[in-house]
């Protein structure tokens, strides 16, 4: 049976993506975890090219994350944006809401609740918090609305952590 410390050795390391952000000398965390997560964010392709995304709050264990979505590109009939918009919009905050607390995850169930159709042209927010941080899995808990407010969907999803952010504590 492996130990703790030979589990965590085969956990991937932050990728090699350099940082502007200082670290506080006594205990190696980033001194603006936010501004961190921004950086390492900033080179997903995803969230960046195909779906751009807006990361408006980050705060430990909880994130809002926000886009403004096309009639042309979010709609099928130019009028209503689709659920799988919604389910892969909904799916992109779960990563970053995993790095607020230093875990690197990848999604092993969600379950939806579609409640309205937004309209295309609107902002989306997705808010995310973490419902409970245990040692191999996290539940996340998220609620997707409309600019006015306007419950769209909530989602519940069960990660599997894979891995550590360095720099970044389960706690700040």
């Amino acid at each position: 049976m492996e130990t703790k410390a030979e589990r965590q050795e085969c956990y991937p390391k932050d990728p090699v993506i350099p940082s502007r952000i200082a670290r506080d000398p006594k205990t190696g965390y980033y001194t603006d975890c936010p501004a961190r997560i921004r950086e390492v964010y900033a080179h997903n392709c995803f969230m960046n090219r195909c779906f751009p995304v807006y990361l408006e709050e980050i705060h430990c264990g909880h994130c809002v994350v926000s886009m403004k979505t096309d009639p042309e590109r979010h709609s099928s009939d130019g009028v209503h944006v689709g659920t799988d918009f919604l389910s892969a919009l909904a799916d992109t905050v779960l990563g970053v809401t995993g790095a607020s607390m230093g875990e690197r995850v990848v999604t092993v169930m969600s379950s939806m609740n579609f409640v309205h159709t937004p309209v295309a042209g609107t902002r989306i927010y997705v808010r995310s918090k973490v419902a409970h941080h245990g040692r191999t899995t996290m539940d996340i808990e998220s609620r997707i609305t409309d600019e006015d407010g306007t419950l769209l969907a909530t989602m519940l999803s069960v990660m599997m952590n894979i891995g550590k952010f360095e720099g970044i504590p389960a706690k700040w």
